[in-house]
């Protein structure tokens, strides 16, 4: 039984008080009282307080220990997790100085447009009259544009064309041709692509043509420049297509698929498949085979993906979710729907995706509950065909190709692309397959993961993914709220992945170019230790301080050092007037006197002595010393 006691008391008297309201005050005392089922006589009772008294010394210091020794053992994990992170960042920086050392050796085929020379020699460039009276003639044989330009035949083969354009204004006919140089549309890079990027180029060339027709002429000069027009769309047209092809041959051609013709095979029907095969999604079936999957839709097109091909295989059940998803990220691209794709994922609904708000619902509707019901008995009969098909799978195979479950308990939301998603680690990956496009990152082509804005009133801050190819981009995930960030550490430290935190965003593009540049010198020069927080200051980027490094970085002026300078002049003076201020506060306190005896003298002050308005002084902007000591 719990008391809760309350005692107000008004009126007490207060003797040593001066003022007259405060002779008087009043006093409000509780306390809660908690009284057990035992009870005792008058001398238990009178023994009482002392035993509490020992009770509760005995409580506060067991309590005391085992808060200690809590956070001791809290401590202590803290520590070894920083210990094996040490000893990971050391295998870390020889493991990358020994694989780039070792692919020192093997040339790095840089990326470079191709050089497309239209004539080896000028006894090639044709005899066409075209050519001789200075007239554009177009090369269909070397894919190549002659140009009068300065009176001389000029080639340009027809990959150095950007775009054309032509326009009739008046009487003339203009045809203007684009040409790539460095400077145009061709990402951050573009300086690399080109073989000579010093050399001088040509932006744009434009040509003039009459449309009136001279007397003794059978066609208008204008019709030299829309016949150019025309052929040159057509033999650009060819060419934009032929490498297309040659694009799509770079990819790995996979072996056939060999059909197994028992009917027994393991099979799932009603199923969806991303990315579509055509506009409309289509619903088809998934059957397993000798060596790999097919996937027949309603209307017949067909998907085949080989197991040898397959990097990851997810299984992510309807647990939580809407859907239920069998996701393959594949190690080489493969074509269908006229594009190459790695991720291939087989999909059905669990329930309804969407929910009719005008609908009238109620609690306790029957409908509902049976809606309810049937859900339930719908995941369940999912989830288990699902299984069986996986366990035949893995049996068919041998158990060479094993289906990944997500550990949701581990997931994290964060925004790996526009939106934020759950994600969730596996065995040997962190994934999303249940938003489009699928997020899958393998654990083992990681080299480091850095935590960016890690600051106490931020409750985001974001994850970088370094991979140990340093010429691949980062992958950046963002928006991860900061409650998950112990969590994460805590299975990275598990999976033996190096991590560091900061406070900043980093410029990584920068970063890995330096890197990749001079990659001795970066490991010269401490490596991945300048993410540490220890490092900050001392260790940094070869040739560039850390600084440099950062996306914003603020460099102050002469100007804005001159303002602190008189800033911290005028702090100076406003702390010495404080402390002046200060000191006579004191020297009036100790005196006794208070706000309203001051009050009272200078109303006496004003009584005796009444200012006449002549001797009014000038207004300033300055206050005098006596109000400057209140």
């Amino acid at each position: 039984m719990v008391f809760s006691v309350n005692v107000g008391l008004s009126e007490l008297p207060n003797r040593e008080a001066k003022r007259p309201e405060e002779r008087s005050y009043a006093l409000f005392l509780g306390d809660t009282v908690m009284v057990d089922e035992v009870g005792g006589n008058e001398d238990e009772d009178e023994e009482e307080p002392d035993k509490d008294a020992a009770e509760d010394l005995l409580g506060r210091s067991s309590r005391a220990a085992l808060l200690t020794e809590r956070t001791r053992n809290e401590l202590t994990a803290e520590e070894k997790r920083r210990a094996h992170q040490k000893e990971l960042a050391t295998q870390l920086n020889e493991d990358a100085r020994r694989r780039l050392t070792e692919q020192r050796g093997e040339q790095q085929t840089q990326k470079a447009r191709k050089s497309n020379v239209s004539y080896k020699s000028a006894a090639l460039l044709p005899k066409e009259p075209h050519v001789r009276e200075m007239k554009i003639y177009i090369d269909k044989k070397y894919e190549s544009v002659i140009m009068p330009v300065f009176g001389i035949a000029t080639p340009f083969h027809i990959a150095t064309i950007k775009n054309i354009s032509m326009s009739v204004e008046g009487d003339y006919t203009y045809l203007r041709i684009n040409f790539f140089c460095p400077g145009s549309a061709l990402g951050r890079n573009e300086g690399n692509i080109f073989p000579n990027p010093e050399a001088t180029f040509v932006k744009e060339i434009t040509y003039r043509a009459s449309n009136l027709k001279p007397p003794g002429e059978q066609t208008v000069p204008a019709s030299n420049l829309q016949n150019a027009f025309r052929i040159i769309k057509e033999v650009q047209k060819r060419y934009k297509t032929r490498e297309a092809e040659e694009k799509e041959e770079g990819i790995v051609k996979q072996d056939s698929l060999v059909i197994n013709l028992n009917r027994s095979n393991p099979k799932l029907k009603d199923l969806y498949i991303r990315p579509n095969i055509a506009q409309k999604r289509m619903q088809g079936a998934l059957e397993a085979h000798v060596n790999g999957f097919r996937f027949t839709s309603v209307r017949g097109d067909k998907v085949d993906i080989l197991y040898n091909n397959i990097k990851h295989a997810v299984f992510q059940p309807c647990d939580g979710e809407m859907i239920i998803v069998l996701h393959f990220h594949l190690k080489n691209a493969i074509m269908f729907g006229k594009k190459r794709h790695t991720d291939v994922q087989f999909y059905t609904e669990v329930g309804e995706i969407t929910t009719d708000l005008g609908k009238h619902q109620h609690m306790h509707d029957r409908d509902d509950l049976y809606a309810e019901q049937m859900e339930r008995e719908m995941r369940h009969k999912l989830k288990t065909a699902f299984k069986n098909f996986i366990e035949k799978v893995e049996a068919l195979t041998k158990e060479e190709l094993e289906f990944e479950v997500p550990f949701r308990e581990l997931g994290f939301n964060g925004a790996p692309y526009r939106s934020t998603c759950l994600l969730q680690p596996t065995s040997s990956a962190l994934v999303n397959c249940t938003e489009w496009p699928p997020f899958v990152v393998t654990l083992d082509e990681v080299e480091l993961i850095h935590f960016e804005r890690v600051q106490f009133h931020l409750k985001n801050f974001d994850l970088v993914i370094v991979y140990k190819d340093y010429a691949r981009k980062v992958t950046m995930i963002n928006a991860i709220p900061v409650a998950s960030l112990d969590p994460i550490k805590e299975w990275l430290n598990s999976c033996d992945l190096k991590y560091t935190d900061g406070v900043q965003s980093l410029n990584w593009t920068k970063i890995m170019k330096t890197i990749v540049d001079d990659p001795e010198g970066f490991f010269e020069q401490g490596g991945w230790s300048f993410l540490e927080p220890e490092g900050e200051g001392s260790e940094a980027e070869p040739g560039e301080s850390e600084s440099e490094l950062e996306d914003e970085t603020f460099n102050p002026s002469e100007e804005d050092e001159e303002e602190e300078e008189d800033s911290d002049e005028d702090y100076s003076s406003e702390a010495e007037e404080s402390e002046y201020s200060k000191d006579s506060l004191g020297s009036e306190e100790e005196s006794g006197k208070d706000w309203d005896e001051l009050e009272e003298e200078a109303r006496k002050g004003r009584t005796q002595n009444p200012p006449s308005p002549s001797k009014f002084p000038p207004k300033s902007p300055k206050k005098s010393p006596k109000l400057r000591k209140f």
